[in-house]
């Protein structure tokens, strides 16, 4: 079960109170019979490691596929767009 933190508007006195979710919010003081409210804290979170990237969550095995390696021989041979004429 949650612990809901709760402040008087009345005399300030603050309380924990653990509770259902079920549970009606508190609205009265114990202690002056003035109006509870419930007070929200940011929740501290904290990130460790070096980060996190899509491919986090994949295995090696299941990521694309590698690209197969081209051969020598199925590249075409380089053409020349310039003349070898002989400089007079």
């Amino acid at each position: 079960m949650p612990t809901y933190q709760y402040r008087c508007a009345d005399c300030g006195r603050e309380l924990e109170v653990v509770q259902k979710f079920t549970d009606a919010s508190l609205t009265e003081c114990p202690s002056c019979d003035g109006s509870l409210r419930k007070v929200f804290n940011a929740v501290g979170v904290v990130f460790k490691g070096s980060g996190f990237y899509a491919t986090d969550n994949r295995t090696k095995g299941k990521s694309a596929a590698p690209k197969p390696a081209e051969k020598a021989a199925d590249k075409p041979a380089p053409t020349s767009t310039t003349s070898k004429e002989p400089a007079a």
